[in-house]
């Protein structure tokens, strides 16, 4: 299942990162920490490593993620040359704030009012970049929502007389050929929901769940996992949350259960979870 989701705005929105990234000092790419590889555009990589630009990974939302999975991540991208990592979550304003002093040692030549470092802050749709940017000016500059391709047009903003920092639109690359990246994109809402199927994306998640995280599964819905399937999942939570075919007989709303599953995970309920570590 390749994905196909690039609106128009992205395209010009590609053509403007290539320009910015001319003249400024550190990229600040946004992942998401429960899917950092999969988050990981490698058209912006390929931008960065083109004007050989250094990089600070941020791996965004480690609220939600497995932490020793985290922790996993940092070490293998602290070990990239030119590449600095943090995990944090956008939502606490200290974490926000640790940024510039962070790509400072990344680009030491610009830290004056006459050489500004200048950052620019890249990621898929949905990483929380909005956020992060109004937490860090400490005011609302950009629109936040839980859907994917809100923020549109590049925003320049100055944090002091030596730093600045430009917000991009998320960015995604316009084909998703491996059906397993899609998948993690899907997940986490990265892509937008009329794109995909949300019952095949919330059975990819049980599988994951099932092998990984078994008994998340059964603390929140309370089932036994043994021997249930992707599907028997999906099924036992329509059965347990009541999702009903009134017009089928009392059949289970599967899409329906898709969706609590989907929901349940994406905003925590299902607890710290990772959805790919760096051993694949």
């Amino acid at each position: 299942m390749s994905i196909q989701w690039f609106p128009g705005h992205m395209n010009a929105a590609r053509k403007e990162a290539a320009k910015t990234m001319e003249v400024i000092d550190v990229v600040v790419e946004v992942l998401d920490a429960r899917i950092p590889n999969a988050s990981c555009n490698p058209l912006i990589e390929e931008l960065r490593l083109t004007r050989q630009r250094p990089s600070l990974k941020v791996l965004n939302k480690a609220d939600l993620a497995d932490p020793a999975v985290t922790q996993a991540w940092l070490d293998l991208y602290n070990r990239q040359p030119g590449v600095s990592a943090v995990a944090l979550s956008c939502h606490h304003a200290g974490d926000a704030a640790k940024l510039p002093q962070l790509c400072q040692p990344l680009a030491p030549h610009r830290n004056s009012s006459a050489k500004p470092l200048r950052m620019l802050i890249m990621g898929v749709p949905n990483v929380g970049k909005s956020t992060l940017m109004n937490q860090l000016l400490k005011r609302r500059v950009a629109r936040v929502g839980d859907e994917p391709a809100v923020t549109k047009v590049q925003q320049r903003h100055k944090l002091n007389d030596h730093m600045a920092i430009t917000d991009s639109p998320g960015l995604l690359w316009g084909t998703i050929k491996d059906p397993h990246v899609g998948l993690l994109l899907a997940t986490v809402n990265a892509i937008g929901h009329k794109v995909v199927d949300d019952e095949a994306v919330a059975e990819f998640l049980a599988v994951i769940l099932l092998a990984r995280y078994p008994a998340r599964l059964t603390a929140r819905y309370g089932f036994a996992v043994e021997g249930l399937t992707s599907t028997g999942v999906i099924d036992a939570i329509g059965k347990k949350r009541g999702c009903l075919l009134t017009r089928s007989g009392g059949g289970i709303d599967r899409d329906k259960a898709a969706r609590i599953l989907l929901s349940d995970y994406r905003n925590g309920t299902l607890g710290r979870t990772s959805l790919e570590t760096p051993a694949g």
